[in-house]
């Protein structure tokens, strides 16, 4: 197997062309926080390791890359809105594949909250993928909102090689929310 240091960040293009109409303003966020040089974030994207596939790709071209960049992925960061589809996103596939084929932890970000207490409270937009699959044995997945301490921790120590999940449904405690000033 490929070395497995990337980060999969995967989030639900919505169908639009025009980034800011989408989620896709979440992951540029992620590229701003990873280049501004006075902020301590930094982030591996599996999605820079190769090719890019343009919205004209073929379904099976671009499902052939999501594999290739899973391949390299220790972890997944799945940005979820409220906006997020139930099915018909290529982010049903990517979830299917990230916990079915390649076992990898996810990081759930939620960017409309501003913590995450009770993981079942948000199971209205999650997708089928990930409903489906929350509550099976070996998925490993941690509930966060999409805040800059949360997910740097997150990424830096749930993956393949680092802290492993107890199930589907974990969240920060309380106390750690507290400390990074989301409550």
């Amino acid at each position: 197997m490929e070395n497995r240091t990337g980060t999969y960040v995967a989030f639900d293009g919505l169908g639009e062309a025009d980034p800011t109409k989408s989620d896709f303003k979440y992951y540029a966020t992620l590229q701003a926080w990873n280049a501004n040089k006075n902020i301590q974030f930094s982030l591996t994207n599996s999605h820079e390791k190769t090719d890019a596939v343009r919205d004209t790709s073929k379904r099976a071209t671009l499902y052939a890359r999501i594999q290739e960049r899973l391949r390299a992925s220790k972890n997944m960061l799945v940005i979820l809105t409220s906006k997020t589809r139930y099915t018909g996103s290529a982010l049903s596939y990517e979830i299917e594949q990230a916990i079915d084929t390649y076992r990898i932890p996810l990081i759930v970000a939620y960017p409309e909250f501003s913590s995450i207490l009770y993981v079942d409270s948000h199971s209205g937009i999650w997708p089928k993928a990930l409903k489906d699959r929350i509550n099976d044995t070996g998925i490993e997945a941690i509930h966060i909102p999409f805040a800059k301490e949360c997910i740097l921790n997150a990424i830096t120590r749930f993956h393949v090689n680092g802290e492993h999940l107890s199930s589907g449904k974990n969240h920060y405690k309380r106390e750690t929310q507290i400390k990074w000033g989301l409550i």
